[in-house]
């Protein structure tokens, strides 16, 4: 029989790696930590008051995820993105975002639109009270929401690989833009061709919403990567 003890520790410290990663993921999803940025293992463990084991071990899943670049003897980094990564991403969200909105229309179902509704109120809000932070989480909320409301569940599947990277980018994206109320705006009229049930407007609206996103991000990307946001 096991001792209960040892499965306790076990817990404990799956607990703590779990709470590092999230940390981390979120540092590099929401842009504080940028491409190309190093991520000294000694500063990290300070100030998340933790040791380097649990660490190390988040750092491993960020690089399977993507996310960072772990070099021997040279240290870890916020993976970069290449312009051609950006734009084999930005293709992919077209085609699963245009397949969302048709899935969601052809259900009919007026509460899915409102809960995009609902997403893009708060994110208005968030906006006008200049929280660039909530934005970002807002409008990551509304790309997530409208895949969920698909009930697709491979659909799901497909976006969760790409999600990670897709919030990375627009963050970066969100912080060069001055004008957060804009942000928001950028999604009203998807949100009423939704909900005038005009599926072929509503599928034209997204694919140029991420079109003009990804035309914008991929645009001087290289150059602009890991440099400050002023």
């Amino acid at each position: 029989m096991k001792n209960p003890q040892a499965t306790l520790n076990h817990i404990e410290t799956r607990s703590l790696r779990e709470r590092v990663l999230d940390v981390l993921r979120d540092a590099i999803i929401s842009g504080d930590f940028k491409p190309g940025q190093m991520l000294v293992e000694t500063e990290l463990a300070n100030m998340l008051g933790v040791s380097r084991a649990p660490l190390r071990e988040a750092l491993q899943i960020l690089s399977t995820e993507g996310l960072v670049e772990i070099v021997p003897y040279h240290g870890t980094t916020v993976r970069r993105l290449t312009k051609a990564d950006i734009e084999e991403l930005y293709s992919l969200r077209s085609v699963l975002e245009t397949f969302a909105v048709r899935r969601v229309l052809e259900q009919g179902i007026a509460q899915h639109v409102a809960e995009l509704r609902r997403c893009y109120e708060e994110m208005l809000a968030a906006a006008e009270a200049g929280d660039l932070k909530q934005v970002n989480h807002l409008d990551r909320d509304f790309h997530d929401t409208l895949i969920e409301l698909s009930g697709h569940s491979l659909l799901l599947t497909s976006w969760n690989v790409v999600s990670m990277r897709v919030r990375q980018v627009m963050a970066l994206l969100n912080r060069r833009n001055s004008n957060l109320k804009q942000i928001a705006y950028n999604h009203l009229p998807i949100i009423e061709a939704m909900e005038a049930s005009d599926v072929e407007t509503a599928v034209l609206l997204i694919q140029k919403h991420v079109a003009a996103s990804g035309e914008l991000i991929a645009e001087g990307w290289e150059d602009n990567q890991g440099q400050s946001d002023t």
